[in-house]
């Protein structure tokens, strides 16, 4: 596609992904690429912590505001579309800087990877049983079929459950044949932004505490009266509102759930990236944090940063 190093930015949730992006971006000349999931959406953006236009700086950002909450967000047309912005972003003579969490997407834009058709009457059947059953006994199926999935793929993962099946069902072989390898299809350098664990929640309840000032229950509310899909829906910050709304408690109560459910989340992102031997992590505190990660952009730029990242030292060691 392109020959130039792509910088991304991974990492857990609040650890300042958006901010580090900014700064690499401005200092490299780059535009930014997003590469978190739920930023997709429009309208999504006091629960998704989304840089507000006015404070991006000038730069320009890809992949944010692409989708309405009703649409289900897919991983295999934003790797299309993700890639597309890659490619522009290069021709132009500009630095791409993918920022996100979202490791599925992540890897969609950076890797060798492709994504197996689906087939919404195979779907529907096996989260039609799902409904019925519970998400035991099709991950029971799933172990018998492909016992490598099953083991990566936690019991009550009903999404990822039902997928890695109905892949099976469509291809005929096992879902685990189609994850990819770590295998880069452009040059690029993975940062990983790394945080004792305590900081982080504290992190974790200071942004929770911003959203709710910001205003992120009316934000919900509008968006429900728009009609969301089962993606945006079932975001973190959106589904616990939603249920409030809904009857479900009360919304002091939903605003502990999300702080509870964004720590839970920081924990597998951390899990996710953490398995990927290319990060190299830097302290999210590090006062030097820009200046260390240029460094490591000007080693991989000059071919001689090691294919084998830093090892995370904190979150979850």
């Amino acid at each position: 596609m392109t020959s130039a190093v792509v910088v991304a930015v991974v990492g857990p949730t609040a650890t300042g992904k958006s901010d580090l992006g900014l700064a690499l971006a401005e200092q490299l000349g780059g535009e930014v690429v997003n590469a978190d999931a739920m930023q997709l959406y429009r309208g999504m953006d006091i629960g998704t912590a989304k840089v507000p236009v006015d404070e991006r700086r000038g730069i320009a950002h890809h992949q944010l505001d692409v989708l309405d909450v009703s649409q289900e967000a897919s991983v295999a047309h934003y790797q299309e579309h993700a890639r597309s912005d890659l490619a522009a972003i290069s021709a132009r003579g500009v630095r791409p800087v993918v920022v996100g969490g979202s490791g599925l997407y992540v890897r969609a834009v950076l890797d060798a990877i492709a994504f197996p058709g689906t087939d919404p009457e195979v779907r529907a059947r096996w989260e039609a049983r799902a409904e019925e059953h519970g998400t035991g006994p099709l991950h029971a199926e799933l172990e018998r079929l492909d016992p490598t999935a099953a083991a990566s793929i936690g019991r009550a993962n009903a999404r990822r459950i039902i997928r890695a099946l109905e892949v099976v069902e469509l291809t005929g072989r096992p879902y685990s044949a189609s994850l990819p390898d770590h295998r880069y299809v452009l040059p690029a350098v993975q940062i990983g932004l790394d945080c004792d664990r305590d900081v982080l929640d504290r992190r974790v309840a200071s942004r929770v505490d911003r959203m709710w000032r910001a205003g992120l229950v009316a934000e919900v509310r509008g968006l429900a009266n728009q009609g969301m899909g089962r993606t945006a829906s079932r975001a973190v910050g959106y589904a616990e509102v939603l249920a409030a709304l809904a009857g479900d408690g009360d919304l002091e109560a939903a605003r502990e759930a999300v702080a509870a459910h964004t720590r839970r989340l920081a924990r597998k992102q951390m899990g996710w990236f953490g398995r990927d031997p290319r990060v190299h992590w830097l302290d999210a505190q590090d006062p030097d944090l820009v200046e260390r990660a240029l460094a490591l952009v000007a080693s991989a730029d000059a071919g001689t940063l090691s294919d084998q990242g830093a090892r995370r030292r904190t979150l979850g060691s």
